[in-house]
């Protein structure tokens, strides 16, 4: 009898933790400005990681690319080609976005994800094997585990929040089967339409460049711009995609960051979320931005 009662307490126990777990999950509120990514396994058959056993946990994640208003408001100066406090900013490198992370961490009363090293060159940052040292920074970034403050999203992140997470309809582009419809690309980021191959001339006599953040449509998330207007950085060296594990986080080295969504520059299937481009981590344009994430 008295071991029936036990058994009958501990499952009440149980039952009443899984429901406080089940409302919390429910009921919780992405920080502003943030959207909550619920984890799983990759639903759109697009994606480089369908089928491959990889899954990401929760996390937060912005619904804009950072805007120039919010990198000014925590680095100070403004390196955009581009002015405008609701335009994302660029001309960033990999670096540069690092650093914003762990700026803004402090500055909101959040432990920094990043140990930023300075002095010590990377071992991990090898030569480009056709172009030579690229690379003339090589700060040595490790992780801060446990850190609750901003980060760039890993390439698995960014991907599976692209393409809607666990309301993936299975599209090409973030939130679309039609590029128009949710990204700023060469064709379309101008005066007027423009047609025919990519053309630099053109692109500059029509005088594209980047949009306010969040003009075009959102994917099922509610996030925006994840396709077009800039690229966008994510912490992964370039390299193999990893199969069979939860949260993967790249390569171990390599020669350069990922970057993911194509940009206002770019011809349309860039801004595909499948497709991975790469650039040195010093690198940076006028169509070179990022978003950031954070831990739930």
């Amino acid at each position: 009898m008295k071991k029936s009662l036990v058994l009958k307490a501990i499952m009440i126990v149980a039952g009443l933790t899984a429901l406080v777990a089940g409302v919390h999950a429910a009921t919780q509120k992405a920080p502003d400005g943030f959207v909550l990514v619920k984890g799983g396994a990759f639903k759109n058959i697009k994606s480089n990681y369908y089928g491959t056993g990889v899954t990401v946990s929760d996390f937060y994640i912005g619904k804009y690319d950072v805007t120039q208003k919010e990198w000014t408001q925590v680095m100070g100066g403004n390196p955009a080609k581009f002015k405008g406090d609701d335009l994302p900013v660029e001309m960033v490198s990999w670096y540069d976005a690092i650093e914003y992370c762990n700026r803004r961490s402090m500055k909101e009363g959040l432990r920094p994800y990043y140990n930023i090293d300075r002095t010590r060159k990377d071992p991990n940052n090898k030569p480009d094997p056709e172009f030579g040292d690229l690379d003339a920074v090589k700060w040595t970034v490790t992780i801060n585990a446990g850190a609750n403050g901003y980060r760039l999203p890993t390439e698995a992140e960014w991907e599976y929040a692209a393409d809607g997470g666990r309301m993936s309809r299975g599209y090409s582009y973030s939130g679309s089967d039609k590029v128009d419809e949710v990204a700023w690309y060469w064709r379309n980021s101008g005066d007027k339409v423009l047609s025919g191959a990519w053309n630099w001339p053109l692109i500059e006599q029509n005088h594209d460049q980047p949009k306010r953040v969040g003009a075009k449509k959102p994917n099922e998330l509610g996030l925006y711009d994840m396709s077009g207007n800039v690229r966008q950085w994510c912490w992964d060296w370039h390299g193999d995609l990893a199969a069979n594990v939860a949260d993967p986080k790249g390569s171990q080295g390599g020669f350069r960051r990922v970057w993911k969504g194509g940009g206002w520059l770019g011809v349309d299937f860039t801004c595909m979320t499948a497709y991975r481009g790469s650039l040195a981590a010093n690198g940076a344009g006028p169509d070179q931005g990022f978003r950031v994430v954070r831990a739930v």
